[in-house]
């Protein structure tokens, strides 16, 4: 418990670091590597970023990477994100985990960019036609998780983000800690079944009805561009030749941010020995230092988990109004998953092992754009 304490008390003096815009206006243009922010998962962002306290396997990798723990052997990952309709911007996310020992995870995940080409330009040819270039923006995260008990588990993520064209750059490193809780409670009851993760274990699903997370993310230093592209040549002090001058830029604050989240299973069978209808409400409030504070509701509909069902709602300051909205995205999140059974049965029908393979798919309403599109598939192996 005095390891928990820690992580907890960790997470809480975070928490004043990134508290610093609780009220104010969002301040996106003072922070770098706003990318950072992004969802490239098919899964959570399909209800909203709310499951912060459920979530597990690689999706952890965004919201809160306790829930990397609960992987039960083996996970792997990928999506492939169109990302405002119409801009041409596609992203792929690509995440690998493996249980180590008895009780922890080890994780990397890769988030890229493809941006497109883009001409260029220059002050004496501003049509262009002197070719194209090609930013690069990557994610690159490496994770370990630990199950302190079947119901509580921390994690660690230490990720290295880039940005650079040809002629400028900028890196930085960060980390992110998350902590989740999990028990079961059976008709008003708390029981005994140890925990296990319902996507990795269908079976024992009625063991975990009620969840909750915490998770503190991009914690890093300042950083500063470099490259030749801040250069210029100019003659100074009127003389005859021109020298060249560098322009040192600014440094640009990683945008930190602490998520706190509640989940809970109800389940919809009348008989209690069946377990075919779950209904998961979650919230999660997540409070930013580069953009306004939001509170994500989620929920969550599965059917013996092989077909799920999701929503989700982002609400944040003047979210409802076109006018004082302070991003493309209208708040409404939907998604849909299915969940196929890879290992066999056994003579009285009983499947050997929880091993699956999943299809993922997530809408996110824009206005302008045409929505983002996130397309993804799953391997967990048992």
């Amino acid at each position: 418990m005095k390891k928990i304490y820690i992580v907890l008390s960790l997470l809480m003096t975070s928490f004043s670091v990134s508290s610093q815009n609780m009220d104010g206006p969002p301040r996106g243009g003072q922070y770098g590597f706003t990318q950072l922010l992004i969802n490239g998962w098919g899964k959570s962002s399909g209800m909203g970023n709310s499951y912060s306290a459920g979530v597990s396997g690689v999706e952890s990798f965004y919201l809160n990477i306790a829930g990397l723990g609960r992987i039960a052997s083996t996970d792997i990952a990928f999506s492939r994100t169109s990302w405002l309709g119409g801009t041409g911007i596609n992203i792929n996310t690509f995440g690998f985990g493996q249980k180590v020992g008895e009780d922890g995870v080890i994780g990397i995940s890769v988030m890229s960019f493809a941006l497109g080409q883009i001409p260029i330009t220059t002050f004496d040819q501003p049509d262009g036609g002197i070719g194209t270039y090609r930013p690069s923006i990557s994610n690159v995260n490496l994770a370990y998780a630990y199950n302190f008990s079947e119901r509580i588990s921390a994690g660690l993520n230490v990720k290295i983000a880039s940005e650079s064209t040809p002629d400028v750059r900028v890196g930085a490193m960060a980390f992110d800690a998350g902590l989740q809780y999990a028990d079961q409670f059976v008709r008003g009851k708390k029981s005994q079944v140890k925990y296990q993760n319902p996507e990795n274990n269908p079976a024992a699903a009625r063991g975990s009805d009620i969840r909750f997370g915490v998770s503190i993310k991009n914690l890093g230093t300042d950083v500063r561009y470099t490259g030749d592209g801040l250069a210029a040549k100019s003659r100074i002090d009127g003389k005859s030749y021109e020298q060249t001058t560098s322009q040192r830029s600014d440094k640009t604050a990683l945008p930190s941010q602490i998520n706190i989240g509640l989940a809970y299973d109800f389940r919809l069978d009348k008989d209690s020995n069946s377990y075919w209808h779950r209904l998961t409400p979650a919230i999660t409030f997540t409070n930013n230092v580069a953009m306004y504070n939001q509170t994500s509701l989620g929920v969550e509909y599965a059917y013996k988990e092989l077909l799920l069902l999701r929503a989700g709602y982002n609400y944040e300051k003047g979210v409802f109004n076109y006018e004082t909205r302070n991003n493309a995205y209208t708040g409404l999140n939907v998604g849909t998953s299915i969940q196929i059974p890879m290992s066999k049965k056994d003579s009285n029908g009983t499947r050997l092992n929880n091993s699956r393979f999943g299809i993922d798919y997530s809408y996110r309403f824009t206005r302008p754009f045409s929505g983002t599109h996130t397309f993804g598939i799953r391997v967990a192996l048992d």
